[in-house]
C-alpha cells in the first residue's frame, strides 16, 4: 500500500482520532487536538526516514560516494580553520544503529557531514573590545521545521568573534535543550534578517558542500529515531533536560543516495501539504459544528415563553446524534441546563407554591430575629430591583432581589496576618481554601491545618453544616457546601463563609453560581490581573432570581437528572473516541511493521 493510499483508505480514522486539549495551538481548533493527523504525520516521517516512502534506484550514485566528497571537504575546512580541531569520535557501533540501512545508504555520525558551532553565551566580557549590537537566535525562535521569529532580542559581541556567531542561509539549528521535548528540536536558518547570530542554547550545523540537503538532515533530526537518541543521551532533571556539543556531534545519520533524498523530501512535502488540508478541513468542520452547537443552544435560553422553547427543544432534539458528538458539545449542553434552571424553563411551576417574595420575606424576618439576638449584623430594608437589574428573563412569581437580601450571612476568611504557613501542622483542623473545593464539595488538604489551639483563636471562622463556601480568588464562582464532616473547620483567608435560611436549597446555589451569567457578572466585576480576586461588595450586589423553596427543589432534581444523563452520553463518546485512537494506532503500527 502507497503513502498516499495509507492516508486516503484511512480518512475517516485519521479525522475521527481527537483528544481534548488544554491550549491552542497546530492541529486542532483550540479545544481538540487532532490526534489521528498528528500520527499520520509522524508516521510518513518514520517511513521517508527508513527509506520506506520510495522506492531506490541501484543505477543511482550510492552515499559512500557522497561521504567522501563530504569528507574531503571537511578535511580541507579543518586545514583553513583557526579553531582547535575536536576531539575524534569513536567508530559507529552495531548498537548505534538505528534501524537495517536499504541499498546505497550509509550510517555516518551527524559531525561527518557537517560544521558543528556552539553559539555565543550571554553575559560574555567585551570592555575594552571594538562590538556590534547584533540580533540573535534563542530556543524560542527554534521550533520543530519551523521559526518563529516574533520576538527577537539583540547582543553585543566583540567585532573579531562577530564571524564565528553568525548564521547563514540553509544551516540547521538544534535547540540544547530546555523543557524534555524541546532537547535536539532542528529548523533550518531561512536567511531572511541578516545578520543573525545565535546563542549557545542553540547549536549551528552548517553543510560541508553545496550539494548536500540540508531538508533531509532537518527532516531526520525531528523523526521519531534522532528524538529518541536526544532524550536518551541527555542530562535530565525534574521537567528539564540538555545535550552537550559532543552528544550532538555523536548523533548517528541514515545518508541515502543524493537523488533519493530530494525525491524523500519532496514526497514528504507532498503528503505533509495532504495532512495539512486534511487538518484544515477536519478543522473547519469542527468549528462549524461548534457555531451550530452555540447556535441552537442559543435558541433555547433565549426562548421568550414556553411554547418558543418547546419549538426551539424540538428543532434541537431532532438533530441530537449529530449535534452532541464531542465533549465540548456536551459540556455547553450542561451549560445550558444549568442556565434553563435558573430561568425556570426546566420544571413546571405549582400554583399551589408560596411565591419567591413570600420566601424573600421570611429570610428577612429570620435576619431581623437573628440581629435582634446579636448573632448578625442587621440587614437593611428589602429593596426591588429595577427590571434593567435583571440579568435574565424568570418567572414572575420568583423574586428579583440582591444577593445580601438572599443570603443570612456573607463573611471572609481571616486576614493574612493571622494564619501563618508556619502555623500549619499535619492532620490539624483543615483550614478551607479555594483550591480545596471541587465539583461542589471539599476535598481537604491534611498539611494545610492547625492546632486545635489554633483553631479556637480562629473560632469566629469556623464553619457550620449547611455552609457554603466560596473562593474569592483564583476561579470565580467555585463552591462548596459544607457537611456534618467539615463542620467545625477554618474558613481560609482566600475564601468566603456563605450563610442561608433554612429552607433555601443550598444545591440550588451551587447551580446558581456554576451558570456562565453569574460567573461572567463576577469575573466583570472582580479586580486583580494576576490573580482574580473577588471583593465583599461586588458579591452582595450580585442579581438574583429567588424561585419559591419546593420549586428550588424540583429545579435541583431535574438538574441532576439530566447532567447524569450528559455524563453517560460522554462516556460512551469518550469510549469511542479511545477506541479510533486505537485503532489509528494499530494502522500505525501494521505500516511500520
Amino acid at each position: 500500500m502507497s503513502a498516499r493510499e495509507l492516508i486516503t483508505e484511512h480518512l475517516d480514522l485519521w479525522t475521527g482520532a481527537v483528544t481534548k486539549k488544554s491550549s491552542s495551538g497546530r492541529g486542532g481548533n483550540g479545544k481538540v487536538e487532532l490526534t489521528g493527523v498528528k500520527r499520520l504525520r509522524e508516521l510518513i516521517l518514520q517511513l521517508a526516514v527508513t527509506g520506506r516512502l520510495v522506492e531506490q534506484d541501484a543505477s543511482e550514485e550510492p552515499a559512500t560516494e557522497l561521504i567522501k566528497r563530504i569528507q574531503a571537504g571537511k578535511e580541507q575546512l579543518s586545514l583553513s580553520s583557526k579553531q582547535r580541531k575536536a576531539k575524534p569520535l569513536p567508530p559507529i557501533s552495531e548498537s548505534e544503529r538505528p534501524f537495517p540501512l536499504p541499498p546505497g545508504w550509509v550510517l555516518s555520525r551527524l559531525d561527518d557531514i557537517t560544521d558543528i558551532q556552539g553559539g555565543i553565551a550571554k553575559g560574555k566580557k567585551v570592555a575594552g573590545r571594538r562590538t556590534r549590537i547584533l540580533p540573535y537566535l534563542r530556543v524560542a525562535n527554534v521550533q520543530r521545521s519551523s521559526l518563529d521569529l516574533s520576538e527577537i532580542k539583540e547582543i553585543e559581541i566583540a567585532e573579531e568573534e562577530i564571524e564565528r556567531y553568525l548564521v547563514r542561509q540553509g544551516d540547521l539549528l538544534i535547540t540544547e535543550g530546555g523543557d524534555w521535548d524541546k532537547v535536539g528540536r532542528t529548523a533550518i536558518w531561512d536567511g531572511r534578517l541578516e545578520p543573525m547570530a545565535h546563542q549557545n542554547h542553540v547549536f549551528r550545523a552548517r553543510l560541508i558542500l553545496r550539494e548536500q540537503n540540508e531538508r533531509w538532515l532537518e527532516r531526520y533530526l525531528n523523526s521519531r529515531f534522532a528524538r529518541d537518541y536526544f532524550a536518551g543521551s541527555s542530562k535530565q532533571t525534574t521537567n528539564l533536560a540538555s545535550i552537550n556539543k559532543t552528544q550532538l556531534r555523536s548523533c548517528t545519520v541514515p545518508l541515502p543516495p543524493l537523488e533519493e533524498q530530494h525525491r524523500i523530501v519532496q514526497k514528504v512535502d507532498e503528503l505533509m501539504a495532504l495532512c495539512d488540508r486534511l487538518e484544515q478541513q477536519t478543522s473547519d468542520q469542527l468549528e462549524a459544528h461548534e457555531t451550530l452547537v452555540d447556535t441552537l443552544l442559543d435558541t433555547l435560553t433565549q426562548s421568550e415563553n414556553a411554547t418558543d422553547l418547546a419549538e426551539n427543544w424540538a428543532r434541537l432534539a431532532a438533530h441530537f446524534d449529530t449535534l452532541f458528538t464531542t465533549e465540548q458539545s456536551i459540556d455547553k449542553l450542561k451549560q445550558t441546563i444549568l442556565q434553563l434552571a435558573v430561568m425556570g424553563r426546566l420544571v413546571e411551576q405549582d400554583v399551589g407554591d408560596e411565591s419567591g417574595a413570600n420566601l424573600l420575606t421570611q429570610i428577612y424576618t429570620r435576619k431581623t430575629a437573628l440581629a435582634d439576638d446579636k448573632k448578625i449584623k442587621r440587614p437593611r430594608p428589602l429593596t426591588q430591583l429595577d427590571d434593567i437589574q435583571h440579568s435574565y428573563p424568570a418567572p414572575a412569581h420568583w423574586a428579583w432581589a440582591s444577593f445580601e437580601d438572599i443570603a443570612d450571612e456573607i463573611s471572609t476568611g481571616p486576614f493574612g496576618s493571622m494564619i501563618h504557613k508556619h502555623d500549619y501542622v499535619e492532620n490539624g483542623i483543615p483550614l478551607v481554601n479555594p483550591s480545596h473545593m471541587a465539583n461542589g464539595e471539599i476535598k481537604e488538604d491534611s498539611s494545610v491545618s492547625v492546632t486545635t489551639a489554633k483553631a479556637e483563636e480562629l473560632s469566629s471562622y469556623k464553619v457550620a453544616n449547611g455552609d457554603i463556601v466560596m473562593a474569592r480568588r483564583g476561579e470565580v464562582g467555585r463552591c462548596a457546601i459544607v457537611t456534618d464532616r467539615e463542620s467545625g473547620w477554618i474558613c481560609g483567608t482566600g475564601s468566603f463563609v456563605l450563610r442561608f435560611h433554612p429552607a433555601i436549597n443550598r444545591r440550588f446555589i451551587l447551580l446558581l453560581f456554576s451558570t456562565n451569567t453569574v460567573r461572567e457578572y463576577l469575573s466583570g466585576n472582580s479586580v486583580g490581573t494576576t490573580m482574580t480576586n473577588l471583593n465583599h461588595g461586588i458579591l452582595k450586589k450580585m442579581p438574583v432570581a429567588l424561585p419559591p423553596a419546593k420549586e428550588q427543589h424540583r429545579i435541583v432534581q431535574k438538574v441532576d437528572e439530566l447532567t447524569a444523563l450528559c455524563d453517560q452520553l460522554k462516556e460512551r463518546l469518550n469510549q469511542a473516541s479511545e477506541t479510533r485512537n486505537q485503532l489509528a494506532e494499530a494502522v500505525v503500527q501494521g505500516a511500520l511493521n
